[in-house]
């Protein structure tokens, strides 16, 4: 289960390291280990860690750590949609314990768990910055902004028919203020 970055991600990489100074290509630790969890579907393993830490010249334990750190990486499989559901405060006193909720029953799955079929998996992390417009939740790299519970459940519904839904508000919001402004 080796991981090599393909010739395209290589190309990415060398120009994301010209931004860094040679003995500063540490920090270049985030974005590499984005696009490696990219080019392994959604999550990183091992041997994906092993080779950021080679190419930017780091013991693979502290890539490992800001992996692991970080809620945007995965360290196991994920399913084809990632539902990322925000627990902080602002979410959770406009309803985010609700929409965790209606995902654990219209997914049949607890949180941490993916579906059986691989689609979708369920998480709960931190703000994820968009607290004007909770509670919302994140499925794959879209924000959905602005839902209910009936929200939650078409937006759902749609993804497991192969629709793909509007993201942003979801109560038709432009940015922060209210549609009816």
């Amino acid at each position: 289960m080796t991981f090599a970055f393909t010739h395209e991600n290589l190309t990415k990489i060398a120009e994301i390291l010209k931004k860094y100074p040679d003995d500063r290509k540490a920090s270049a630790v985030l974005p590499l280990l984005d696009l490696a969890q990219r080019q392994n579907d959604g999550w990183l393993k091992p041997s994906a860690i092993a080779e950021v830490a080679n190419l930017l010249g780091m013991a693979e334990m502290r890539v490992y750590e800001v992996a692991s750190f970080y809620t945007m990486f995965n360290l196991k499989p994920v399913g084809k949609y990632h539902v990322q559901v925000c627990g902080t405060i602002p979410c959770a006193l406009r309803g985010a314990e609700e929409i965790m909720e209606v995902c654990k029953d219209h997914l049949n799955i607890s949180l941490g768990q993916t579906t059986a079929d691989g689609t979708f998996t369920l998480s709960e992390v931190e703000c994820l910055g968009a607290c004007v417009n909770a509670p919302m939740l994140q499925i794959n790299d879209d924000f959905f902004e602005d839902l209910t519970p009936e929200s939650t459940k078409k937006l759902l519904e749609d993804l497991k028919s192969g629709k793909v839904p509007k993201c942003g508000s979801q109560a038709g919001r432009q940015c922060s203020k209210a549609a009816s402004c």
